[in-house]
Protein backbone atom coordinates (compact mmCIF):
# COMPACT_ATOMS: atom_id res chain seq x y z
CA UNK A 1 0.00 0.00 0.00
CA UNK A 2 1.17 3.65 -1.04
CA UNK A 3 -0.23 6.64 0.79
CA UNK A 4 1.27 9.73 0.47
CA UNK A 5 0.45 13.37 -0.89
CA UNK A 6 2.61 15.06 -3.21
CA UNK A 7 1.81 18.48 -1.67
CA UNK A 8 4.00 17.31 1.33
CA UNK A 9 7.16 16.85 -1.46
CA UNK A 10 6.94 20.14 -3.31
CA UNK A 11 9.69 22.18 -1.43
CA UNK A 12 11.67 19.01 -1.85
CA UNK A 13 15.40 19.82 -3.77
CA UNK A 14 17.25 16.86 -3.13
CA UNK A 15 16.40 13.23 -2.64
CA UNK A 16 18.36 10.83 -0.52
CA UNK A 17 18.07 7.02 -1.09
CA UNK A 18 19.45 4.37 1.27
CA UNK A 19 20.65 1.41 -0.94
CA UNK A 20 19.80 -1.93 0.57
CA UNK A 21 16.28 -3.18 0.52
CA UNK A 22 15.09 0.62 -0.46
CA UNK A 23 16.66 1.07 -3.92
CA UNK A 24 15.41 -2.77 -4.70
CA UNK A 25 13.05 -5.02 -2.90
CA UNK A 26 13.88 -6.73 -0.21
CA UNK A 27 12.63 -10.26 -1.89
CA UNK A 28 15.78 -10.20 -4.08
CA UNK A 29 17.78 -11.81 -0.63
CA UNK A 30 20.76 -10.31 -1.64
CA UNK A 31 21.69 -9.20 2.17
CA UNK A 32 21.47 -12.83 2.77
CA UNK A 33 24.64 -13.73 0.97
CA UNK A 34 25.96 -10.57 2.77
CA UNK A 35 25.20 -12.42 6.02
CA UNK A 36 26.49 -15.72 5.34
CA UNK A 37 29.65 -14.00 4.43
CA UNK A 38 30.47 -11.56 7.20
CA UNK A 39 29.82 -14.88 9.68
CA UNK A 40 32.46 -16.59 7.72
CA UNK A 41 34.62 -13.58 7.91
CA UNK A 42 33.96 -13.62 11.54
CA UNK A 43 34.60 -16.95 12.02
CA UNK A 44 37.84 -17.08 10.18
CA UNK A 45 39.75 -13.69 12.00
CA UNK A 46 38.63 -14.42 15.14
CA UNK A 47 38.88 -18.33 15.00
CA UNK A 48 35.37 -19.31 16.14
CA UNK A 49 33.27 -21.47 14.83
CA UNK A 50 30.32 -20.09 13.15
CA UNK A 51 27.74 -21.19 15.91
CA UNK A 52 29.74 -18.45 17.78
CA UNK A 53 30.64 -15.93 14.54
CA UNK A 54 26.77 -15.73 14.21
CA UNK A 55 26.30 -14.68 17.84
CA UNK A 56 29.24 -12.26 18.07
CA UNK A 57 27.41 -11.22 14.32
CA UNK A 58 24.22 -9.78 15.67
CA UNK A 59 25.12 -8.53 19.18
CA UNK A 60 27.39 -6.53 17.01
CA UNK A 61 25.12 -5.08 14.72
CA UNK A 62 22.24 -4.49 17.38
CA UNK A 63 25.17 -2.67 19.71
CA UNK A 64 27.23 -0.89 17.16
CA UNK A 65 25.06 -0.23 14.06
CA UNK A 66 26.73 -2.57 11.94
CA UNK A 67 28.72 -5.73 12.85
CA UNK A 68 31.64 -4.08 11.22
CA UNK A 69 32.01 -1.06 13.44
CA UNK A 70 31.91 -3.98 16.68
CA UNK A 71 34.54 -5.74 15.05
CA UNK A 72 36.47 -2.49 14.93
CA UNK A 73 35.08 -1.37 18.20
CA UNK A 74 36.31 -4.45 19.79
CA UNK A 75 38.79 -6.60 17.80
CA UNK A 76 40.71 -3.17 16.30
CA UNK A 77 39.75 -4.97 12.71
CA UNK A 78 40.83 -3.14 9.43
CA UNK A 79 38.34 -2.59 7.30
CA UNK A 80 39.27 -3.22 3.95
CA UNK A 81 39.71 -7.16 4.13
CA UNK A 82 36.44 -7.00 5.80
CA UNK A 83 34.01 -5.08 3.23
CA UNK A 84 35.76 -6.04 0.22
CA UNK A 85 35.07 -9.72 1.53
CA UNK A 86 31.38 -9.18 2.09
CA UNK A 87 30.48 -7.53 -0.81
CA UNK A 88 31.94 -9.88 -2.73
CA UNK A 89 28.53 -11.36 -3.83
CA UNK A 90 25.84 -12.46 -6.74
CA UNK A 91 24.31 -9.41 -7.54
CA UNK A 92 22.17 -11.37 -10.72
CA UNK A 93 19.05 -11.35 -7.85
CA UNK A 94 18.67 -7.55 -8.64
CA UNK A 95 16.56 -7.07 -12.30
CA UNK A 96 17.33 -4.28 -14.11
CA UNK A 97 14.56 -1.45 -13.12
CA UNK A 98 13.07 -0.11 -15.71
CA UNK A 99 10.64 1.93 -13.85
CA UNK A 100 12.06 2.99 -11.12
CA UNK A 101 15.27 4.22 -13.77
CA UNK A 102 12.16 6.16 -16.13
CA UNK A 103 10.73 7.70 -12.73
CA UNK A 104 14.20 8.89 -11.30
CA UNK A 105 14.90 10.50 -14.73
CA UNK A 106 12.10 12.66 -13.98
CA UNK A 107 12.24 13.61 -10.59
CA UNK A 108 13.46 17.01 -10.24
CA UNK A 109 16.28 17.80 -8.27
CA UNK A 110 19.88 16.37 -6.97
CA UNK A 111 19.84 12.59 -6.27
CA UNK A 112 22.04 10.51 -3.98
CA UNK A 113 22.98 7.41 -2.26
CA UNK A 114 23.49 7.31 1.79
CA UNK A 115 24.78 3.87 3.08
CA UNK A 116 25.78 1.84 5.23
CA UNK A 117 27.91 -0.54 3.00
CA UNK A 118 30.53 0.67 0.23
CA UNK A 119 30.85 2.00 -2.72
CA UNK A 120 31.77 -0.68 -4.55
CA UNK A 121 28.94 -2.41 -3.21
CA UNK A 122 26.51 0.53 -4.42
CA UNK A 123 27.79 0.57 -7.78
CA UNK A 124 27.51 -2.86 -8.22
CA UNK A 125 23.76 -2.81 -7.05
CA UNK A 126 22.73 0.59 -9.00
CA UNK A 127 24.40 -0.86 -12.02
CA UNK A 128 22.44 -4.08 -11.99
CA UNK A 129 19.14 -2.00 -11.36
CA UNK A 130 20.36 0.48 -14.33
CA UNK A 131 19.98 3.47 -12.26
CA UNK A 132 23.99 5.13 -11.94
CA UNK A 133 23.63 7.64 -13.90
CA UNK A 134 20.38 9.16 -12.01
CA UNK A 135 22.88 10.35 -8.61
CA UNK A 136 25.73 13.15 -8.03
CA UNK A 137 27.44 10.72 -5.70
CA UNK A 138 27.53 7.92 -2.91
CA UNK A 139 28.16 8.22 0.73
CA UNK A 140 29.32 5.19 2.30
CA UNK A 141 30.72 3.69 5.39
CA UNK A 142 34.40 5.12 4.46
CA UNK A 143 33.19 8.62 4.08
CA UNK A 144 31.36 8.33 6.97
CA UNK A 145 34.66 7.24 8.81
CA UNK A 146 32.88 4.41 9.86
CA UNK A 147 30.47 5.58 12.00
CA UNK A 148 27.04 3.94 10.72
CA UNK A 149 23.37 5.19 10.70
CA UNK A 150 21.82 5.96 12.93
CA UNK A 151 24.11 7.85 14.52
CA UNK A 152 23.55 11.93 14.53
CA UNK A 153 27.50 12.54 13.51
CA UNK A 154 26.91 10.79 10.42
CA UNK A 155 24.30 12.26 9.38
CA UNK A 156 26.20 15.73 10.17
CA UNK A 157 29.12 14.56 7.97
CA UNK A 158 26.64 13.96 5.00
CA UNK A 159 25.44 17.14 5.06
CA UNK A 160 28.65 18.78 5.51
CA UNK A 161 30.11 16.59 2.52
CA UNK A 162 27.27 17.32 -0.12
CA UNK A 163 26.69 20.93 0.90
CA UNK A 164 23.01 19.87 1.02
CA UNK A 165 20.11 21.76 3.09
CA UNK A 166 18.02 19.17 5.22
CA UNK A 167 15.10 21.49 5.25
CA UNK A 168 14.42 20.90 1.25
CA UNK A 169 15.51 17.31 1.74
CA UNK A 170 13.83 14.28 1.75
CA UNK A 171 15.17 10.53 3.01
CA UNK A 172 13.85 7.29 1.88
CA UNK A 173 15.04 3.99 4.20
CA UNK A 174 14.05 0.24 5.13
CA UNK A 175 15.14 0.95 8.61
CA UNK A 176 12.96 3.17 10.75
CA UNK A 177 15.43 4.10 13.19
CA UNK A 178 17.52 5.46 10.66
CA UNK A 179 14.76 8.15 10.10
CA UNK A 180 15.00 9.71 13.32
CA UNK A 181 18.03 11.99 12.77
CA UNK A 182 16.33 13.11 9.81
CA UNK A 183 13.25 13.72 10.57
CA UNK A 184 14.68 15.86 13.65
CA UNK A 185 17.16 17.74 10.80
CA UNK A 186 13.82 18.69 9.37
CA UNK A 187 13.63 15.79 6.29
CA UNK A 188 10.54 14.99 4.68
CA UNK A 189 11.22 10.67 5.73
CA UNK A 190 10.03 7.71 3.95
CA UNK A 191 10.38 4.32 5.35
CA UNK A 192 10.32 1.73 2.25
CA UNK A 193 8.71 -1.73 3.35
CA UNK A 194 9.05 -4.88 2.19
CA UNK A 195 5.14 -6.57 1.47
CA UNK A 196 6.76 -9.66 2.52
CA UNK A 197 7.87 -8.52 5.72
CA UNK A 198 11.14 -10.54 5.37
CA UNK A 199 13.97 -8.58 6.94
CA UNK A 200 16.52 -10.61 8.10
CA UNK A 201 18.43 -7.99 10.37
CA UNK A 202 17.22 -5.25 8.50
CA UNK A 203 13.65 -5.61 9.90
CA UNK A 204 11.56 -3.16 12.19
CA UNK A 205 11.22 -5.99 14.51
CA UNK A 206 15.09 -6.27 15.23
CA UNK A 207 15.39 -2.54 15.23
CA UNK A 208 12.46 -2.54 17.91
CA UNK A 209 11.45 1.26 15.91
CA UNK A 210 8.28 0.60 13.88
CA UNK A 211 6.23 2.17 11.01
CA UNK A 212 4.07 4.02 13.27
CA UNK A 213 6.57 6.02 14.94
CA UNK A 214 6.09 10.45 14.68
CA UNK A 215 9.24 10.67 12.75
CA UNK A 216 8.42 8.23 9.88
CA UNK A 217 6.11 10.60 7.85
CA UNK A 218 4.93 8.34 4.70
CA UNK A 219 5.03 4.51 4.50
CA UNK A 220 5.58 2.60 1.59
CA UNK A 221 5.68 -0.70 -0.05
CA UNK A 222 6.38 0.51 -4.09
CA UNK A 223 9.04 3.15 -3.96
CA UNK A 224 8.27 4.05 -7.45
CA UNK A 225 4.57 4.06 -7.10
CA UNK A 226 5.15 6.32 -4.40
CA UNK A 227 7.68 8.47 -6.28
CA UNK A 228 5.94 8.77 -9.56
CA UNK A 229 3.48 12.03 -8.23
CA UNK A 230 6.29 13.58 -7.42
CA UNK A 231 7.60 13.49 -10.84
CA UNK A 232 7.55 16.49 -13.35
CA UNK A 233 4.96 14.95 -15.14
CA UNK A 234 2.34 15.55 -11.88
CA UNK A 235 -0.80 17.74 -12.33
Amino acid sequence: MTSHHAADFDHVQTWIFDLDNTLYPAHCNLFDQVDQKMGEFISRFLDVDRVEARRMQKKYYHEYGTTLSGLMNCHGMEPGPFLDFVHDIDHTAIPVDHDLNDTLSRLEGDKYVFTNGSVRHAENVMNRIGITHHFLDIFDIVAADYVPKPEARTYEKFLAATGIESASSAMFEDISKNLICPHDLGMKTVLVRSPEERRADHSNEWDGVGADEPHVHHVTDDLVRFLQPLTLDRA
